[in-house]
């Protein structure tokens, strides 16, 4: 299979780029719902003769439980996220002028693959999009 079959536009890319940053925000706000929980219900208690006092009940199984949705929501969106990634770089390759693709490349595995993604989907070219050349006049460009 070459990388000319495999073909995702731009406005996918962007589609499952916003879906996982929108998975992982999701994730993080379940997480902080498992903390507010676990601390309403005194089933972790700080100060006392310990520093943190975890206490069982269901207040605890209902963080836990909080905790382990939220944290596979934020797998799953972090997988999303590489995945539209990679499918920018596969995109950017189609192009000429390989700059993007080199920017994506190399920022996304410096870490920095937040940033370039939101640069891509905000500025970033489409490489499924023919180039249409548009006739020219003749002899114009002879000056």
């Amino acid at each position: 299979m070459s990388i000319e079959m495999i073909r995702m536009s731009k406005k996918n890319v962007t589609r499952l780029f916003v879906a996982a940053v929108v998975a992982v925000a999701a994730g993080l706000v379940l997480c902080f719902a498992a903390l507010g929980t676990a601390l309403a219900t005194d089933a972790i208690d700080f100060g006392g003769s310990y520093v943190i006092d975890v206490n069982g009940g269901s207040g605890a199984w209902t963080a836990l439980g909080l905790v382990i949705v939220g944290s596979l929501v934020i797998l799953g969106g972090t997988v999303a996220a590489v995945l539209s990634w990679i499918a920018a770089l596969l995109n950017t390759w189609q192009l000429e002028d390989k700059m993007w693709f080199a920017s994506l490349l190399a920022l996304g595995l410096l870490g920095f693959g937040f940033v370039v993604m939101i640069a891509y989907v905000v500025v970033g070219p489409d490489g499924t999009k023919q180039s249409v050349t548009r006739p020219g006049i003749a002899g114009a460009a002879r000056t």
